[in-house]
C-alpha cells in the first residue's frame, strides 16, 4: 500500500492534538515543585511510553537495533540531548507566556529549523521543494503556516501590551513576557534539534521494515533513541532543583508536599507525559503517509500544535481580557494554518 498523505495530515492533527494538550493535566498537580512534577511525566514521556510502545509494534526490536550500526544509534540521542534543552525551556515558556502565546513563538522558530535545515543538510532542497510543482505548493504551505504562526504571536503581544499586570496574572499566574521571550527563543532553536534526531535515525526504518514491522511502526526505534537523549538533558537538570532546592521529599508528601494527594499527583503526570509522548507516536505514523516529502511533517506538527494550543489557551480563558480584534486576529491565525496544513497535504499528494 502505497502513502497517503492526506491520512497522514489527520495523523499529524491526532499528535498536534496531544502535545496541545500534555501539560493541562500538570494544571491539576497541587504542592509539587516544578522539578517534581516535570521528571515524573517525564519518566513516562521519554523512558516508558517510547520502549513499551516500541516493543509492542515493532517486530524483534533488540535485534533491529543490535544491527544498526553505532554512529547511527549515537546520533539521534545526541540530538536527542539538545532538544532535551528545548524541552526545559518548553515548560518553562508555559509558564511565563500561556499556552497560547508561548507555544506561537516556541513552534514558528522550532517549524522554521526542524523543516528547511534536513534537507538542506541532505542536498536536496531544491530538488524537492523548488523544481517541482508539488515541491513549490508544501512551499507555499510552510510559508503560509509561518505566517498564521506570526499573526498568532501578534495577537498575543497586543494582548500583553493592553493588560493590566493584575489580568496578566489571573490568565497566567506566572506570567513574564520579557523572561518568557529568551526562553521561548532558545527552546524553539533547540526544540528543532528532535527533527534532525529523526533524521539521523532515518536508516534504522530499513531494517525495522525487514525485520517484519509495519510501514506505519517503524520510526519508534528511533523515537527510543532520542527521547532517551532527552531524559537524560531533563533528568539531569532536574536533579540539580532537586539537590538544590531540597525538594525530593515531596514525592513521598513531605516538605512543601505536605498534604499533597500523592496517588492524584502520580496519575496527572503519567496521564501528561503519556500524552507528550503521543505526539511522536502518531508523528511517526503521520511521516510514514507522506512520501518522499515527509520532512514536511514537522511543519504540518507545530501547525496542529498551535492550532489546538490556541484552543486550549481560550478553553483556560487566557484571552478573556483581549479586545475582541485581537481575538478575531488570533482566530484568522488559526484558520490561516489549518489551511496551510490543507495545502501540504495536498502538495504530498501530487508528489506521492
Amino acid at each position: 500500500m502505497g502513502p497517503n498523505p492526506l491520512l497522514g495530515v489527520l495523523f499529524h492533527w491526532i499528535g498536534g492534538l496531544a502535545s496541545a494538550s500534555f501539560y493541562v493535566p500538570y494544571k491539576g498537580v497541587k504542592r509539587w515543585s516544578w522539578e517534581i512534577y516535570w521528571l515524573t511525566g517525564g519518566v513516562f514521556s521519554w523512558l516508558l511510553a517510547p520502549w513499551f510502545f516500541a516493543a509492542m509494534q515493532t517486530e524483534d526490536l533488540l535485534g533491529v537495533l543490535s544491527r544498526t550500526p553505532t554512529a547511527t544509534l549515537l546520533w539521534p540521542v545526541f540530538f536527542g540531548l539538545l532538544w532535551g534543552f528545548g524541552g526545559l525551556g518548553y515548560g518553562l515558556v508555559m509558564r511565563y507566556l500561556g499556552l497560547s502565546l508561548g507555544m506561537a513563538v516556541v513552534l514558528g522558530l522550532c517549524t522554521v529549523f526542524g523543516t528547511l535545515i534536513p534537507p538542506i543538510f541532505q542536498g536536496d532542497f531544491q530538488e524537492k521543494l523548488l523544481d517541482t510543482p508539488s515541491g513549490n505548493i508544501i512551499l507555499l504551505g510552510l510559508v503560509m503556516t509561518l505566517a498564521g504562526i506570526g499573526v498568532v504571536a501578534m495577537a498575543g503581544a497586543r494582548k500583553d501590551a493592553a493588560l493590566s499586570p493584575e489580568q496578566k496574572a489571573a490568565a497566567v499566574a506566572e506570567f513574564d513576557f520579557r523572561k518568557g521571550i529568551v526562553v521561548a527563543i532558545f527552546a524553539g532553536i533547540m526544540s528543532a534539534c528532535f527533527a534532525f534526531g529523526l533524521a539521523a535515525g532515518e536508516p534504522i526504518k530499513p531494517l525495522s521494515a525487514a525485520a517484519g514491522t509495519g510501514p506505519l511502526w517503524t520510526g519508534l526505534p528511533v523515537l527510543c533513541l532520542v527521547m532517551f537523549g532527552g531524559l537524560v538533558t531533563n533528568a539531569l537538570w532536574c536533579a540539580f532543583l532537586i539537590l538544590r532546592n531540597r525538594s525530593a521529599g515531596e514525592w513521598r508528601g513531605g516538605g512543601k508536599g505536605a498534604g499533597a494527594p500523592l496517588l492524584r499527583n502520580y496519575l496527572l503526570c503519567a496521564v501528561a507525559g503519556t500524552a507528550w509522548y503521543f505526539q511522536f507516536f502518531f508523528y511517526t505514523m503521520g511521516e510514514s503517509q507522506m512520501g518522499r516529502f515527509g520532512f514536511s511533517s514537522w511543519t504540518l506538527h507545530m501547525a496542529s500544535i498551535i492550532i489546538f494550543g490556541t484552543l486550549w489557551g481560550f478553553a483556560f480563558r487566557e484571552w478573556k481580557d483581549a479586545h475582541p480584534r485581537v481575538r478575531a486576529m488570533v482566530w484568522g491565525g488559526v484558520a490561516l494554518l489549518v489551511l496551510a496544513t490543507v495545502v501540504i497535504g495536498y502538495g504530498n499528494l501530487l508528489g506521492a
